[in-house]
């Protein structure tokens, strides 16, 4: 089974606005830190999702953002994920409480000492480096086990 998704990284004063998932049951994110975003709804663009996704969990409205690569991310259990990859240091509006979560500003830094997914540490690094547009594979054993990379169809260390 496979879902499409966005995911966007809002960055602001050296900073990533991060989202602490502590809500939902069954979450598989439960607990972890990740950036905003979520699943296509019908006929939606990449683009438009990540619009509409950032708005719904922040507040905020996208007026600039940059795709920066596509995930996908097998978990082991059976789902795979195809999840399109932004950042925005260009959005306006008032910030909202989000319902999955706590969300932060949280120092570019301090990001690989949170929880986050062990892939996740290879897209902030490919981030950083303003990596050109990438294709990333990340493949999990069921938990949170990363058991093998491959960017651009390459395996990685």
């Amino acid at each position: 089974m496979a879902d499409l998704s966005t995911l966007c990284y809002l960055e602001r004063d050296g900073k990533y606005l991060m989202l602490h998932r502590t809500v939902k049951k069954n979450d598989v994110n439960k607990d972890k830190w990740i950036g905003v975003g979520g699943h296509f709804e019908q006929d939606e663009s990449p683009e438009e999702c990540v619009i509409r996704e950032v708005r719904e969990e922040t507040g905020y409205t996208l007026t600039d953002w940059r795709y920066r690569g596509i995930v996908t991310f097998v978990s082991g259990t059976g789902i795979t994920e195809y999840m399109s990859l932004f950042t925005s240091d260009s959005f306006s509006g008032e910030p909202i409480e989000c319902d999955e979560g706590v969300l932060e500003w949280v120092d570019k830094k301090e990001v690989f000492g949170l929880n986050i997914w062990e892939g996740d540490k290879i897209f902030f690094r490919l981030l950083e480096s303003e990596e050109p547009f990438f294709s990333l594979k990340l493949v999990y054993d069921g938990t949170d086990r990363l058991v093998s990379a491959h960017l651009n169809g390459r395996l990685i260390r």
